[in-house]
């Protein structure tokens, strides 16, 4: 069945953004981290892990929200898939 309105298409778009602005999240996370790391070594100490425990947590919650709970998980995708096509076939005439 087509999208007349689009609906379908605004939110694939929405959803992708989401994902990627995770992975751009998470590639900065570990730049930084691995910065801070190399600078907190050569000073003597072990502080960098309380920066990279804090954001962790926050790249966590970002992850669960992006791919669990705003729907982007992968089980979630084929199963709204699955039924949407059930309901295409279902109303194609015969």
């Amino acid at each position: 069945m087509h999208d007349p309105s689009g609906q379908l298409e605004r939110r694939a778009r929405r959803r992708a953004g989401m994902k990627l602005g995770w992975y751009i999240h998470a590639a900065v996370y570990v730049l930084v981290n691995c910065f801070l790391a190399m600078v907190s070594a050569a000073s003597g100490g072990h502080w960098a892990v309380f920066p990279a425990l804090g954001w962790g947590l926050g790249l966590a919650i970002h992850g669960v929200v992006v791919f669990i709970a705003a729907g982007g998980g992968g089980l979630q995708d084929r199963l709204v898939e699955r039924e949407r096509r059930k309901l295409r076939a279902s109303e194609e005439p015969w």
